[in-house]
């Protein structure tokens, strides 16, 4: 294999691995309350919307 072709495989490998590094890193991000709080608003209404979907059948 040529140089080049080398070069860009070590180059592909090195972007891969970065993007999985930060992607973990990221995957701990704290989330504040006031997000949390609105999370969980729309969770109890997705809930509800199916819950009444489900009577409905």
């Amino acid at each position: 294999m040529p140089v080049i072709g080398w070069v860009f495989l070590l180059l592909a490998l090195a972007l891969i691995l970065g993007s999985l590094f930060m992607l973990r890193d990221s995957a701990n991000m704290p989330i504040s309350r006031e997000k949390m709080k609105k999370i969980r608003k729309r969770k109890a209404e997705i809930e509800a919307e199916e819950k009444a979907e489900d009577e409905d059948r």
